[in-house]
C-alpha cells in the first residue's frame, strides 16, 4: 500500500519536511516513490504539487492526517493558505474579569431599557 507522508530532514530542532510518496512498509526516510513537494512547520512555507498529489490520492494512495490537512489547505499554487487564529487565550482571573464587566454592562442595558422615556 503506498503512503503520502512526511520525510524529516533538517538540523537538530530545526525540521523541514518533504511530501513523498512511498510504501508504507518501508522506514521514514526510505527511497520514495516521488517526491511531491516540502513543507517547513516553523516558517509555514511550503510548496506542493498539488495536482500530482490529488491523482496519487486517485490511485489509492492514503495520506496521513498531517498530508491530508496540507493537501486541503494548498493554493493552486501550491503554497500554504495557513490562517492564524485570532481567538486569544486569557487568564483564569482576566476571564472573570471579563464576565463580570460583560454581566455589569448588560444589566446597564437592561436598566435603561425598562427606565420610561419621557416625551
Amino acid at each position: 500500500m503506498l503512503k503520502i507522508r512526511l520525510k524529516r530532514m533538517g538540523a537538530k530542532k530545526n525540521p523541514s519536511y518533504r511530501i513523498i510518496v512511498i510504501n508504507s512498509t518501508t522506514k521514514r526516510e526510505g527511497r520514495p516513490v516521488e517526491e511531491l513537494g516540502y513543507y517547513n512547520p516553523k516558517t509555514k512555507e511550503m510548496k506542493l504539487k498539488k495536482t500530482s498529489a490529488l491523482d496519487w490520492v486517485k490511485k489509492g494512495a492514503q495520506p496521513t492526517e498531517t498530508v491530508a490537512y496540507l493537501i486541503k489547505n494548498c493554493n493552486e499554487d501550491g503554497t500554504l493558505n495557513y490562517v492564524k487564529k485570532e481567538t486569544v487565550k486569557l487568564s483564569k482571573k482576566a476571564q472573570a474579569k471579563a464576565e463580570a464587566e460583560a454581566k455589569a454592562k448588560a444589566e446597564a442595558e437592561a436598566a435603561a431599557a425598562e427606565a420610561p422615556v419621557e416625551a
